[in-house]
């Protein structure tokens, strides 16, 4: 079978489903009585093993083989969860997680999970402390314990020995290179009910009929037939690779139904299992479902518990991003055909393109909203990231997300992950205090960070605030005197807005030392170039002793946006028009020059201009020789700023495209270009970049 073609999709369901894992691992951590939750992790485990399995991917679908074995414990009731366990468990999910990942880098999905197997074994042998197992000499091979059977199994096999019927533990394995094994397994079961009655298997039916084995399943059976006929019956189908009966006696129905009664979870429970079917414990079978068997030749139960029919399909990204190029081409061409029927000024080509604009409107709408993502698949990292730091830390913390829901375009969900690690990382690491220092600050043990999203305008807003200790300003300014980002008698003119923000310098972002000041500040120059390439800003709000809240304001998407347009002489530029308060015009008497800056009076404000035409060099337009100047007013945060222009355009719905490495440094304040429809290509001007 060529597997290639099903690749993308076996990555696409690992991925949901390791992220299912974590989820309720955490859910779990959390609420560890809930014996609901340890079914819907075994559930994706197992799925997980079965798609490894049938992909060649040994090692996955051997790590996921283990992890149901304990968790199988658990869901019966035969171990509880500790520490130990569940830091094994998540390191299992590391180790999925990055030979995951290393399928999805085009390698073969290999990883070192000998040590996390005998860490998983030694858990379902007792060794729930993680000391290493100690009845090694007792049980060499341990089972599952979902070779125990309820009371009613036991009960049945007990009155079948009664009535003069045997009762067999039977373990069949199917080679290898075996394609049909539901198939085998049928034609086994076929035998087996024309001579007795299967009581129990492992997995179930279901599971054997949708395949979802490895290479063994197992049963307790009773016949009346002796052991050397069933054993020779069942090796005459084809492709079976072993049989093993184990007769089950008094003693063994005895020892298994003590181990039932003993639901304390300790090793006592999986040895006396193991010592009720010794002989037949070579391979531990696949875990079962809940349910016990009745006949592998029932009607599947599938159909009548399907899913219903899904409402959503996946999409290749990259067809979605071929989509998107082809939009952006017909945009281009849209506004060629309006200045064309503008110019040729005939009602029916007019009406005609007006009809075009309308139907490439709603398409737009459409397309773009096909690549909105929720930002829940960036959130969903962070509990376990949390949870993990905290430990490392020995820190309480609660991470508290709200707006995951909230849906921006995926070139934005792409790149805003690495930036809320890192501010995430910070929040905890240093914004949050000891247990110690925050019981002595009259505080909760338990620290509380919260992760918001929220829509606004044309924008999303992402908010990491968390109740620890906030910035200390003294200590800022020091350090930042100190490292040169500014002079003693700047700092003293310093806002508490302006302070805070001295985190992101980049001279912060790579002295150790910064992390005695106040924790803060190693590496947010990056956290904060990241933001601006994506056409965001990020602010700080913080208040000593009550905590600090990193706010992110990020466009809704990337690749199309509204402008406006303007002309510097014979060169045209773009403005995103989000960015834009208001146009206008200024006289050139009513600039003033204060302390070497330009500056204008703005609705009872003095705020700074700038000179476009200066900033990128213009070839033939100075404002110097203008008497009264188009102006700009631009806002970033609370900022505005006044930019001088020639002359405007108008408003038009422009493709970014990229300038590529050709550009890239030359013109500091060009986020990107874009084509016009006359076919000109205007540079668009990146309002971030022109105030400070």
């Amino acid at each position: 079978m060529e597997m290639n073609q099903y690749m993308s999709m076996f990555i696409d369901e690992s991925n949901d489903h390791l992220q299912s894992l974590n989820e309720n691992m955490l859910r779990l951590e959390q609420q560890p009585e809930d014996i609901s939750i340890v079914q819907i992790i075994f559930r994706s485990a197992h799925t997980l093993k079965g798609m490894s399995a049938t992909m060649g991917f040994e090692d996955l679908a051997a790590l996921t083989h283990e992890m149901e074995n304990v968790l199988d414990l658990v869901r019966n009731s035969k171990l509880s969860m500790n520490g130990n366990i569940f830091d094994t468990l998540f390191k299992c999910l590391d180790a999925l997680e990055a030979m995951v990942q290393d399928i999805i880098n085009g390698g073969a999905g290999k990883g070192d999970v000998v040590d996390l197997v005998e860490r998983l074994k030694a858990i379902v042998k007792g060794d729930v402390e993680g000391k290493g197992a100690t009845k090694g000499a007792k049980a060499p091979q341990a089972i599952s314990a979902s070779l125990v059977l309820d009371q009613y199994q036991l009960s049945i096999l007990d009155q079948s020995l009664d009535s003069g019927h045997k009762a067999y533990y039977i373990e069949v394995k199917v080679r290898e290179d075996c394609l049909l094994k539901a198939a085998r397994a049928y034609m086994v079961f076929d035998v087996l009910e024309r001579n007795g009655e299967v009581i129990k298997s492992f997995p179930s039916v279901q599971e054997i009929e949708q395949e979802q084995f490895d290479r063994g399943f197992s049963v307790y059976y009773i016949s009346q037939a002796e052991e050397s006929l069933l054993r020779d019956q069942i090796s005459r189908v084809s492709e079976i690779e072993s049989v093993v009966l184990t007769l089950v006696d008094r003693d063994s129905l005895a020892e298994l139904g003590h181990s039932q009664d003993s639901s304390t979870p300790s090793e006592e429970a999986a040895s006396e299992v193991a010592a009720a079917a010794e002989p037949a414990v070579a391979i531990s079978p696949t875990a079962p479902s809940a349910a016990t068997s009745a006949a592998p030749r029932t009607p599947a139960a599938a159909a009548s518990s399907g899913n219903a029919a899904p409402r959503t399909i996946r999409v290749d990204i990259e067809r979605l991003d071929s989509l998107m190029n082809l939009f952006s081409e017909l945009l281009i061409d849209r506004v060629r055909l309006e200045q064309l029927a503008s110019e040729v000024r005939r009602n029916d080509l007019t009406e005609t393109v007006e009809h075009m604009a309308r139907v490439s409107a709603d398409l737009q709408n459409i397309v773009l909203k096909l690549r909105m993502v929720p930002v829940e698949s960036v959130f969903n990292r962070f509990p376990r990231m949390v949870r993990d730091l905290a430990k490392s830390l020995d820190k309480k913390v609660d991470l508290v997300i709200v707006g995951a829901e909230t849906e921006l375009d995926r070139t934005v969900i792409d790149e805003i992950g690495d930036p809320l690690v890192h501010l995430i990382r910070n929040a905890v690491d240093h914004g949050i205090e000891s247990i110690a220092d925050r019981v002595k600050a009259g505080k909760s043990e338990v620290g509380t960070v919260h992760l918001r999203a929220y829509h606004s305008g044309n924008h999303v807003f992402i908010e990491i605030e968390e109740d620890g200790k906030g910035i200390n300003r003294p200590k800022v300014l020091e350090t930042a005197i100190k490292r040169g980002v500014l002079s003693a008698e700047e700092a003293k003119n310093l806002t508490d807005e302006e302070t805070n923000m001295l985190i992101f310098a980049a001279g912060f972002s790579t002295a150790d030392k910064v992390s005695d000041v106040s924790g803060r500040g190693v590496g947010l120059d990056v956290v904060k170039s990241k933001i601006s390439s994506l056409g965001g800003h990020v602010t700080v709000h913080s208040n000593w002793g009550t905590g600090t809240r990193f706010s992110i304001q990020l466009p809704l998407t990337l690749s199309i946006i509204a402008a406006m347009l303007i002309k510097l002489g014979s060169e045209k530029y773009a403005f995103p028009l989000s960015s834009i308060v208001e146009t206008g015009s200024v006289k050139r008497s009513d600039i003033r020059t204060l302390h070497g800056n330009r500056m204008i009076d703005y609705r009872n404000s003095i705020i700074p201009v700038v000179s476009l035409a200066v900033l990128v060099d213009s070839p033939d337009y100075s404002d110097e020789e203008e008497n009264e100047t188009e102006m700009l007013v631009i806002r970033k945060g609370d900022k505005l700023a006044a930019i001088l222009v020639d002359e405007f355009i108008g408003q038009s719905e422009i493709v970014l495209k990229p300038l590529g490495k050709y550009m890239a440094g030359t013109v500091s304040v060009v986020s990107g270009a874009t084509i016009l429809g006359d076919g000109q290509v205007a540079l668009i001007v990146d309002p971030n970049a022109l105030i400070k």
